[in-house]
């Protein structure tokens, strides 16, 4: 591969977490509006993404005629090649946000186990309103997803006492033991108590939550998403939950944000977070670790790490 030179970075504070820069490597600052600073445009190679940014502002990556790469500063990168041009090759930041969500994914299953939502809602109208909670241990909790994040929520329900059935893109055996298909979730889902998703959104995932799988599942389940919004079929989901039959503690949601009248920000058994799975004070630290050894393999014409898309120009 042949080096990457110039790069740019959405903003002057992650640029100066990331010097001394190697040999080689010139550095702008360019959060895709407006031309970058430091840097001029055309000579622009590779462009690390904003992170909080609607997705709609990659395109302006096309502006830039000679870039190689993007990096991403989320685990998901669904559609992002489409918005920066497929020639462009696209990096993630796959490993930065794992112990965020992860622990994210625990708490939210948690809260919804042990009623703290409703609690939250009872201080606030000064009720005191004792009652027996499901709680997580004995469990039988679904994790559907066996990549890093998947693997970072396994470790964490551990020491919870939960009887673990793990869902993964075809069924295998591996150092932790059975990982069921994708297709055998409608099968399994009467058996769990709780279903956690964290596959990353692709043709084969959209959806797969959706009606059968929910109405499989028994009474009293909580599905809890950190994956994607549109892995879950929200109105299917606000349904069921809208009955009372299940419970739901989500990250995210299709669409995003949730509009202010949708009939989940009123249900009791609803739990929402605005999708801070990986937005955590350990995050600026990891990623800017990250990018260091990205720009390192950039200098030195190494691949750098987490390539999902190579693209043509890399």
């Amino acid at each position: 591969m042949k080096p990457l030179s110039v790069v740019t970075f959405p903003d002057a504070g992650l640029l100066r977490s990331c010097e001394p820069l190697p040999p080689g490597i010139r550095a702008g600052v360019w959060d895709l509006e407006g031309v970058p600073a430091g840097v001029p445009l055309d000579r622009v190679e590779a462009v690390v993404l904003p992170y909080a940014a609607g997705t709609g502002r990659f395109t302006a990556v096309r502006r830039a005629p000679n870039v190689r790469l993007v990096q991403t500063q989320t685990t998901g990168y669904d559609g992002v090649s489409d918005l920066v041009g497929k020639d462009v090759a696209v990096a993630s930041a796959q490993g930065v946000h794992a112990a965020a969500t992860a622990e994210l994914a625990v708490g939210l299953a948690l809260a919804s186990l042990r009623g703290i939502g409703e609690a939250a809602r009872d201080q606030a109208a000064g009720t005191w309103a004792p009652r027996r909670w499901p709680g997580l241990a004995d469990r039988r909790v679904g994790v559907l997803g066996v990549g890093g994040i998947g693997g970072e929520i396994r470790r964490r329900l551990e020491p919870f006492e939960v009887d673990l059935v793990r869902f993964g893109t075809t069924a295998r055996t591996d150092g932790c033991g059975t990982v069921h298909g994708i297709d055998e979730l409608e099968a399994l889902a009467p058996g769990l108590e709780v279903l956690i998703c964290i596959v990353p959104l692709t043709a084969a995932t959209r959806g797969l939550v959706g009606r059968r799988v929910l109405a499989a599942l028994p009474d009293g389940a909580v599905v809890v998403n950190v994956a994607r919004g549109p892995v879950v079929d929200t109105d299917a989901l606000a349904a069921e939950v809208a009955s009372g039959r299940l419970r739901c503690a989500l990250d995210v949601i299709d669409p995003e944000p949730l509009p202010a009248g949708h009939p989940l920000w009123r249900l009791p058994g609803a739990l929402i977070t605005p999708h801070n799975g990986g937005n955590t004070e350990a995050f600026p630290r990891r990623m800017a670790a990250l990018l260091r050894r990205q720009l390192d393999a950039f200098a030195a014409g190494r691949e750098p790490e987490n390539l999902v898309h190579r693209g043509t120009r890399l």
